[in-house]
């Protein structure tokens, strides 16, 4: 893997409370090759999940620079940011974040309600996301049918629909228990190899992060050290 597809670069991110500055991320710089399979790891308020927003485009950095595929995206306006992810980004979260009153398909289909894809094509390509993460057989059933992996499962149906190029995974196994953890993450593994995309994932769980490909550890908003 030599192709860099996210290069943050000297990026400081503060947030102020009241009348105290709170400095989130100290001048990290992060290179991740295309079809890289990459854990964040740290305590607490380290700036992992910070990170991963900045990369996601849900967050601007205050400083420095965040190159995504050979696009800057550190200057888009809110506008901009939106039309990106839609088209770049797959985003999968703790918590499912599925509309009850929706069936899977219908779940899987939303982030495609914001192009310009007809309907019968919209269907087939969430159908097609379904059956990659396994799931196929259970498109007409609403997230109270399912179980909490199979739930995950639609969410990352869903964050493949678009057919983005990264992944990006907050905390994907962590309201899971260890068995279904376990296949939600060969499944990633899978989405990794098989599919070539590439995953950045915050993950507080060691067992989690022996999935991905190497691991980045961050403390107190600085880059620690990187593991294979």
């Amino acid at each position: 893997m030599t192709d860099t597809l996210i290069s943050v670069k000297n990026v400081v991110k503060h947030y102020t409370r009241g009348k105290q500055r709170v400095e989130v991320l100290h001048n990290l710089s992060l290179d991740i090759p295309k079809g890289d399979f990459v854990a964040l790891m740290g305590p607490s308020g380290s700036g992992k999940t910070t990170l991963l927003n900045l990369i996601g485009g849900l967050d601007q950095p205050t400083s420095g620079e965040i190159t995504i595929g050979g696009k800057r995206i550190d200057g888009m306006n809110s506008g901009q940011l939106a039309n990106w992810r839609a088209s770049n980004v797959g985003f999968v979260f703790q918590f499912y974040n599925l509309l009850p009153v929706l069936t899977a398909e219908r779940n899987v289909e939303l982030p495609l309600l914001l192009t310009k894809m007809g309907g019968s094509e919209r269907l087939k390509r969430a159908n097609v996301a379904l059956e990659i993460v396994g799931l196929k057989d259970r498109a007409r059933h609403k997230p109270k049918e399912l179980s909490g992996g199979q739930e995950q499962r639609v969410a990352i149906a869903r964050a493949l629909v678009s057919d983005p190029e990264l992944l990006v995974c907050d905390e994907p196994t962590g309201d899971l228990d260890r068995k279904t953890a376990d296949e939600i993450l060969t499944l990633l593994q899978r989405l990794n190899r098989e599919y070539g995309k590439t995953i950045v994932m915050v993950t507080h769980d060691p067992k989690a992060a022996e999935y991905a490909k190497r691991t980045v550890h961050l403390d107190k908003g600085t880059l620690q050290a990187q593991a294979a």
